[in-house]
């Protein structure tokens, strides 16, 4: 059994993809346009570009993604994708990267557990933690 986080995006997923690949080191593994699909005609020309499904190889897991229509398109609310740093530079770096252009629920900052720790949504309506936790106490 596997699981799986499934993103879906108002029409930026490869936008949304590929800037996740540059600054966060991961790899897409896959891009599938409407377009591509087998029985393509049949899709309307004004969605022959946007991801009909995507995969990418980042942080140790898959996370896969597709464009949805932009009126049904949500940002994630009530769940967040964690990612977990070596150190605070990078979770620094990475926290100026998400969140321009996004929403920051809480900034960047030293907690009991973390010596870095913030919440955001970037501008494709992602949700995030993250962290660069504490070192553990035997």
């Amino acid at each position: 059994m596997q699981l799986h986080t499934y993103l879906n995006y108002g029409g930026n997923c490869e936008e949304a993809f590929k800037f996740y690949e540059k600054h966060l080191g991961g790899i897409i593994t896959m891009m599938m346009r409407h377009g591509e699909q087998p029985g393509a005609p049949n899709a309307p020309a004004d969605w022959a570009n946007a991801v009909l499904h995507a995969r990418m190889n980042l942080g140790g897991t898959e996370l896969l993604g597709a464009d949805i229509p932009p009126d049904r398109f949500q940002p994630i609310r009530s769940a967040y994708l964690s990612l977990t740093v070596e150190s605070d530079q990078e979770a620094d770096r990475i926290f100026d990267l998400l969140s321009e252009g996004g929403q920051i629920f809480m900034p960047m900052q030293e907690t009991f557990f973390a010596s870095r720790f913030a919440m955001l949504r970037d501008r494709f309506g992602t949700s995030w933690m993250l962290l660069h936790p504490r070192p553990q106490r035997a």
